[in-house]
C-alpha cells in the first residue's frame, strides 16, 4: 500500500492520501507536530486534503474557569475513556466535546464529511461546509483535541440518499435524520473506526443513555427521554440496535437546550452564536424542491378537490407533496391541504375540510419494526409513541399481526384521539414510560381507507387526456377557519397554540381585563402570521 505524506507547518495539518480509496482523512492538531505514525489502514477511512486557510481564534480567558461538574452526570465522570467526538461545527456537539473533556476523557473530533453537493456547486460561492469545519477545528484549538475529518459520502449516497429519492417515487414521506443516525453517523461511521479501539462514540443528541455495569454482562443499554422535552431527539434515534446503543454517550441528556447555550457562552466557544441547523440533515443550503427536482424530475399533473372532483390547478409531480401539506400549493380561498396521491396518475387530491371529525385517523400499521432490546412489547400493550418530533405522546394500544404474502409482522396501533398528520413512510418511536423501545415506518393503509375521494374526483384522476378538463375552476373565498384544538399540523402552529392558551388562561384583575385581552390577542395574532409565512 502507498501512501502519500504532507506536512502544512502553517495549517498545523497532517494530510495523508491512499490512491487507491476514494475516502479519505484529514488530521489537524493545535499545535505543530513531528512525524511519527503507525498507520493501521482501513479501506473506510483513508486520507483527506487540508481545511481551509482562513481560522478561527478565540480569546483563552474563559476556557478554564467554568465549573462544569454539575453537568457531567452523562459524561461517565467517574471513568477514563477513550471516546470519538462527532462534532459538526454546531453549539450543541461543541457544548458535548467540552463536558466530555472536563470529564477527564481522552477524547479525538471527528468531523463527518458526508455531503455531495459538488452537483450544486453552482448554487453559491463558498463550499458549504467550510465554515462547519472552521468552526469545529476553533473549537478543537481550544483544549488541544485533534481534529480528523471522515470522508463518507459514498455511504450516505448509497444508504441514506438513494433510499429517500426512491421512498419519493413511491409517494412516501421518508425521514432522512431516522436514517442518518442508524446507517452513517452510528453505523458507517462506527465500522471506520472499529480498529481504534474507542470505548465509546458521543454527539450531541438531546437524549439519555442508561449503560448497565453490573455483573450481568448481557444486561441491555436502555434509551431514555432527555431533560429537554422539547429537544428530546429519542424519535431519531429510535431505529438503533442495542449494539449501538451500548457504545453511545450523549453529554447533553442531562442540560436543557437554554443552558447548553449559556455553557457555550461562558466557554467562549467560538460557535456559541451560531443559529441551530434546520431542515433535512443533508440539503444544506439546498432548497428540498431544488433537491428533488435534480434526482427525480418534474412531471406535469392535476389536482382535483377530494370531495368534488373539481380541477383547481396543476403541479410539477406528486412526489413534491407530502399527506397534509397546506405550504406550496398555490390555491385560493384556503388553506388547503393535500389529503390523498394517486402515485400510478400523478393526481394529487387536496380538501378544505381536512381537519373535519369524519375525516380524521387514529388507526394505523407500522411496518420495518426494529426492537432495541430485540423483542417486540407483550400483545395488547399499553404503551406510548410519537408519530413526529416533538415534545408530544399519545397513548396507545398495540398488537402485532403477520404481514402480506409471507413479509414481516406488522404493528397495529391504535390512537385515543386523532391525528391529521400520519403520512406512509414516516416513522413512529414507540415507548414504556421514559424509555423508548424501537420504531418503525408508518405504512400507507389506515383504518383500511384514507381521505374519502369521491368517485368523480377518482374517475377524472385515471383520465388518460387531461387536457379535455380545459381550464381550472375558479375557486371560491371563504373565510380561513382556525383548526380544531389538537389539530395543528406543525410544531410551530402548535407552539403559538399553547402560548394562546396560556396567556388567555391568566387571571387579570377585572378592571384591566377587557384592554389586555384585546393587546394580548393581536399581539398574538401578528406573531402567529409572522412566524407561519417564514
Amino acid at each position: 500500500m502507498m501512501l502519500r505524506i504532507a506536512v502544512n507547518p502553517s495549517l498545523t495539518s497532517l494530510s495523508i492520501r491512499n490512491p487507491n480509496f476514494r475516502s479519505c482523512i484529514s488530521f489537524f492538531s493545535p499545535k505543530p507536530f513531528s512525524l511519527s505514525l503507525i498507520l493501521n489502514h482501513r479501506q473506510s477511512i483513508n486520507t483527506a486534503g487540508a481545511v481551509a486557510a482562513n481560522s478561527i481564534t478565540t480569546s483563552p480567558s474563559n476556557l478554564f474557569n467554568v465549573d462544569l461538574q454539575p453537568y457531567l452526570s452523562c459524561c461517565m465522570p467517574n471513568k477514563r475513556l477513550k471516546v470519538a467526538v462527532l462534532l459538526s461545527g454546531g453549539v450543541d456537539s461543541s457544548v458535548a466535546l467540552r463536558l466530555l473533556h472536563a470529564a477527564g476523557h481522552s477524547c479525538t473530533a471527528f468531523y463527518l464529511k458526508i455531503w455531495f453537493q459538488e452537483d450544486f456547486e453552482n448554487f453559491w460561492n463558498e463550499c458549504p461546509w467550510e465554515d462547519d469545519l472552521k468552526y469545529a477545528k476553533a473549537v478543537c484549538d481550544q483544549v488541544d483535541v485533534p481534529l480528523e475529518v471522515v470522508h463518507l459520502t459514498d455511504e450516505y449516497w448509497k444508504n441514506v440518499v438513494s433510499y429517500i429519492i426512491e421512498e419519493y417515487r413511491c409517494g412516501r414521506t421518508p425521514n432522512p435524520d431516522v436514517l442518518c443516525n442508524t446507517r452513517i453517523k452510528f453505523g458507517a461511521f462506527m465500522d471506520a473506526i472499529s480498529s481504534m479501539e474507542f470505548d465509546y462514540v458521543a454527539s450531541g443528541h438531546y437524549a439519555n443513555i442508561v449503560h448497565s455495569f453490573t455483573d450481568q454482562m448481557d444486561k441491555p443499554s436502555v434509551l431514555e427521554l432527555s431533560k429537554d422535552m422539547v429537544k428530546d431527539q429519542t424519535y431519531f434515534l429510535s431505529h438503533l440496535s442495542l449494539i449501538q446503543l451500548k457504545r453511545l454517550l450523549f453529554p447533553l441528556g442531562c442540560i436543557p437546550k437554554d443552558e447548553v447555550r449559556r455553557l457555550a457562552t461562558k466557554l467562549d466557544l467560538p460557535n456559541r452564536d451560531r443559529k441551530d441547523s434546520q431542515g433535512i440533515c443533508f440539503l444544506g443550503k439546498i432548497k428540498f424542491s431544488e433537491f428533488v427536482a435534480r434526482h427525480i424530475g418534474e412531471k406535469e399533473g392535476i389536482m382535483l378537490e377530494a370531495e368534488t372532483g373539481d380541477f383547481l390547478g396543476e403541479h410539477r409531480g406528486f412526489w413534491f407533496y407530502t399527506i397534509g401539506q397546506r405550504q406550496g400549493l398555490r390555491l385560493p380561498g384556503g388553506p388547503w391541504y393535500v389529503v390523498e396521491k394517486d402515485i400510478k396518475n400523478n393526481v394529487v387530491f387536496v380538501s378544505r375540510n381536512y381537519f373535519s371529525s369524519d375525516k380524521r385517523r387514529r388507526l394505523f400499521r407500522v411496518g420495518s419494526l426494529k426492537w432495541i432490546s430485540g423483542e417486540p412489547p407483550e400483545q395488547n400493550s399499553q404503551l406510548q409513541c410519537k408519530v413526529r418530533h416533538g415534545p408530544g405522546f399519545y397513548h396507545c394500544s398495540f398488537t402485532m399481526e403477520p404481514g402480506e404474502d409471507g413479509q414481516e409482522d406488522v404493528a397495529v396501533v391504535q390512537l385515543p384521539e386523532d391525528d391529521q398528520g400520519l403520512a406512509a413512510g414516516q416513522f413512529t418511536a414507540f415507548y414504556q414510560q421514559r424509555s423508548c423501545i424501537g420504531s418503525g415506518v408508518i405504512l400507507e393503509s389506515w383504518d383500511d381507507q384514507g381521505f374519502p375521494v369521491c368517485e368523480k374526483a377518482l374517475e377524472i384522476a385515471r383520465m388518460e387526456d387531461k387536457s379535455k378538463l380545459g381550464k381550472p375552476v375558479k375557486i371560491k373565498v371563504r373565510p380561513e377557519k382556525t383548526p380544531p384544538k389538537g389539530s395543528y399540523q406543525t410544531d410551530r402552529e402548535r407552539e403559538l397554540a399553547d402560548s394562546q392558551t396560556a396567556i388567555t388562561s391568566q387571571k387579570i384583575p377585572s378592571s384591566k381585563l377587557e384592554s389586555t385581552s384585546i393587546f394580548i390577542m393581536n399581539w398574538l395574532q401578528k406573531i402567529r402570521e409572522k412566524w407561519l409565512h417564514m
